[in-house]
């Protein structure tokens, strides 16, 4: 018997994106965080919020402008970088700081709240069929994009001096990859919303960092947990009516304390068992 949740057609829709976009999520967020570079998902989140607010105001659609103010924000993040070598986080400072006043003023001047709020928190009723077609052909390019250049965006994550040292093209890489991340965010926005879709960046890997014990084991491990967090939150946001984005979230971190706390009684089993069998031995 199929569930009833897989019986309404914008359900399927909502499944259909959102386990493309809990893919690429954690995908690049692994590199990400190894980065240090946490901060800019919520940076560029706040960007696209404003280009979402452009697109309602000048009747575009809202994803397109997203992608646009995201992707040249992310531009000018990486340019700002290079600007202020020495205080690289000042340059998410900036453009944050920015992205907040374009996007205040702009929902200010739209009368479309209700839209504003479907972008802030996310929703799952309101996926269409122009969110499909962006969404699958981006989403396997940034997959594509990732396996491509797997092993060069591996050693800039690490240490970007030692990439230099051994000829990759880091400056080309960091830019090809904050345009990644902003493509993700903005795809992201639809179901996981611009006030929490930073935190399926960043929740998942910081789950499977706990248990992981490799880097690709890192991102296979990110992907499960993101992909589990998603499709629980939507099922579970569908039969008891809660915002989905939040729900999603809120199974994420159920899953990093469910996660802490194995790692903490398996580490203190070992402990104990340790401690018993010096007993033993007369230690």
């Amino acid at each position: 018997m199929v569930l009833e949740v897989f019986a309404y057609s914008f359900m399927q829709r909502a499944f259909l994106v959102g386990n493309i976009i809990a893919v690429i999520c954690p995908l690049v967020g692994v590199f990400l965080v190894l980065k240090r570079l946490s901060l800019i998902g919520h940076t560029l989140s706040h960007i696209a919020l404003a280009g979402v607010a452009f697109g309602m105001l000048v009747g575009i659609y809202p994803i397109y402008t997203a992608l646009l103010f995201s992707v040249l924000s992310a531009l000018g993040i990486e340019k700002l970088r290079k600007d202020y070598k020495d205080y690289a986080e000042l340059s998410i400072s900036i453009i944050l700081a920015a992205g907040l006043g374009i996007a205040t003023i702009l929902i200010s001047l739209g009368n479309n709240n209700s839209g504003i709020f479907s972008y802030l928190f996310g929703s799952i009723s309101l996926v269409t069929r122009e969110d499909i077609r962006i969404v699958i052909p981006l989403g396997i390019f940034i997959i594509g994009v990732i396996t491509y250049y797997y092993q060069g965006f591996f050693y800039t994550a690490f240490n970007e001096e030692d990439a230099k040292l051994a000829g990759v093209p880091v400056y080309f890489l960091n830019l090809l990859f904050i345009i990644l991340i902003s493509i993700t965010i903005s795809l992201s926005m639809r179901i996981i919303g611009g006030l929490l879709v930073s935190s399926l960046i960043t929740l998942p890997v910081a789950t499977s960092m706990q248990i992981a014990k490799s880097f690709k084991q890192t991102i296979l491990w990110s992907i499960i947990f993101s992909v589990l967090s998603l499709n629980i939150g939507l099922i579970t946001s569908f039969y008891y009516d809660l915002a989905p984005g939040g729900t999603i979230i809120i199974v994420s971190v159920i899953f990093l304390i469910l996660t802490i706390s194995y790692k903490f009684v398996m580490r203190a089993l070992r402990d104990n068992k340790g401690k018993y069998s010096n007993k033993e031995v007369g230690i």
